[in-house]
């Protein structure tokens, strides 16, 4: 009998050690993928069409979080830890920055800096202006865009070229909606001004916080620059329909460069 009871206690230990082993692990893996989080690298899914032709709906995204250094918002949930950037390094006219959303802090947004410190920013029938200068773009073409408001319409294609030389695709429904002609925005120190490549169907720095936009972007908010399309898939792909895994890919986007 006592035998029996040893040999019993001797397992309920076993497993109770087999447990305490598996969380360990457990923890150890979080802190990990934490670490690796905040310091070096993070994932995002685009959900929306706001940066096409660069960015589409369902492309699974690098970020790296060193490029501008590290603010509370590259950790989860921003806590109230400090303020200010360690390390700070200025980010570049041009850079596809994720962004914590200003009016709420909490909200993630990718779109591309346009505007540094100081900068004037305007929109005129559709044409860029910084400090006073158009932005040279060229006519690429027309191409038929899913608008995401359920028609399809005819976008005209520019290659823009900024200010530094960062040159990148661009889309653009005609010269004359809603955020084609605008004033002067002047960037105040310490922010950076941000817009959608996809140009009448973005709401970004153009656009207030008290109407819904983005408006100018501190410094502190900047989570990391995009660095690669890593996977891709089309709108409709769910991780509990497997074979939209392989039927939604869009494999030639798959680790590609961004600029």
């Amino acid at each position: 009998m006592s035998e029996n009871v040893a040999a019993q206690s001797q397992t309920k230990t076993s497993a109770a050690g087999e447990v305490i082993e598996i969380v360990k692990t457990v923890v150890y893996a979080l802190l990990i993928a934490l670490f690796l989080r905040v310091i070096f690298f993070q994932p995002y899914t685009i959900p929306s069409a706001s940066m096409e032709p660069n960015l589409y709906e369902g492309d699974y995204i690098i970020v790296s979080k060193w490029t501008y250094g590290w603010s509370r918002h590259s950790i989860p949930f921003s806590p109230p830890l400090f303020h200010g950037r360690i390390l700070e390094q200025a980010p570049h006219r041009g850079d596809i920055v994720v962004f914590k959303l200003p009016r709420d802090n909490h909200t993630d947004y990718v779109k591309r800096l346009i505007g540094l410190p100081g900068d004037r920013i305007q929109m005129k029938k559709g044409l860029l202006y910084i400090n006073g200068a158009q932005v040279p773009r060229q006519y690429a073409g027309t191409v038929k865009e899913d608008t995401g408001y359920g028609f399809v319409r005819d976008v005209f294609r520019y290659r823009e070229t900024l200010p530094g030389g960062a040159s990148f695709m661009t889309d653009d429904w005609g010269p004359d909606n809603d955020l084609d002609n605008t004033g002067v925005f002047v960037v105040p120190e310490g922010h950076y001004f941000m817009m959608g490549d996809n140009r009448d169907n973005s709401s970004d720095s153009r656009v207030p916080p008290a109407e819904g936009g983005v408006g100018f972007v501190p410094a502190e908010n900047l989570e990391g620059k995009a660095q690669i399309i890593l996977l891709s898939w089309k709108p409709g792909a769910s991780i509990f329909k497997p074979w939209t895994w392989v039927l939604n890919a869009r494999p030639s986007r798959f680790a590609h460069l961004l600029q």
